[in-house]
């Protein structure tokens, strides 16, 4: 009896080891994508991506993630919503973001979090000064050796009611930018790939999902966001016609059996045969 008490003891202790290591051990990861579209002067871009943070800290200033997304090596840095949630004290962000806007152009789009807040466009207002470009249904062109590629982010659902939808907003970046460019789409859901395959995004960044909030070895996702269990799209790449969706885990809020996940995309151009 005292054996099978000892084993039961060691193997719940051993399970709650592991469940805290895997919520905060960060996993870092490159992703490839590769596109007969992707201009030739981007090929190799990286771009690291982080969602869902609902102000969790990684150690002192952030130090731990900002040493994670140094090691990423990125070109670009993209947030796809969820930084804040209604708890936060945003002032203690202010590290963690102006450290990021220094290693790297950085990207933000709402999450449905954002908006439950009742300082909405004050959150938007310091991450502007603190660095961060914030995308609201609108882009940004980059050019390399006379080559754009176009990086654009539409606002979570949980805004405004009279924002422009999806499909205006990519109608209008194709009249306004010429030469139908590459699109890298920052946005913060996840169950959206139909949406944005239908209106041909290249590359959609997406979070929301925190790939399950419980996680199964060899099975992947127990339970959604939303409490539906085997939640689809919920973390990796996911590819219909000309367009991926990149799915990241995320790396705050409730979570069991599930790390701290930190890709990178790097883009690779594709050459026709």
């Amino acid at each position: 009896m005292k054996k099978r008490r000892k084993f039961w003891a060691a193997a719940a202790l051993t399970a709650v080891l592991a469940a805290l290591y895997c919520n905060y051990a960060l996993e870092a990861e490159d992703w490839t994508v590769t596109s007969p579209r992707l201009p030739a002067a981007f090929d190799g871009l990286r771009i690291t991506l982080l969602t869902d943070i609902h102000g969790t800290q990684y150690g002192p200033d952030s130090s731990r993630l900002l040493e994670a997304v140094a090691e990423s090596r990125p070109d670009l840095i993209a947030i796809s919503g969820d930084l804040v949630d209604e708890a936060t004290n945003l002032p203690s962000l202010e590290p963690l973001v102006t450290g990021l806007a220094a290693l790297a152009p950085t990207y933000f789009v709402t999450g449905n979090h954002e908006w439950v807040r009742r300082d909405t466009e004050a959150v938007l207002d310091q991450l502007e000064a603190w660095g961060v470009t914030v995308l609201r249904n609108s882009y940004v062109t980059l050019e390399r050796e006379g080559q754009t590629l176009v990086l654009a982010g539409v606002e979570d659902p949980n805004g405004y009611r009279d924002m422009e939808q999806p499909a205006q907003f990519l109608d209008r970046l194709r009249r306004e930018v010429p030469g139908d460019p590459y699109v890298v789409m920052l946005c913060h859901r996840n169950n959206t790939l139909d949406l944005w395959a239908a209106l041909e995004a290249d590359l959609v960044l997406a979070g929301h999902g925190h790939g399950g909030v419980i996680r199964l070895p060899f099975v992947g996702g127990l339970l959604s966001v939303d409490r539906t269990l085997f939640p689809k799209d919920c973390e990796g790449l996911y590819t219909q016609g000309c367009t991926t969706l990149a799915v990241s885990r995320g790396l705050g809020g409730v979570r069991l059996w599930n790390r701290p996940h930190l890709p990178t995309l790097v883009l690779r151009r594709l050459e026709e045969t």
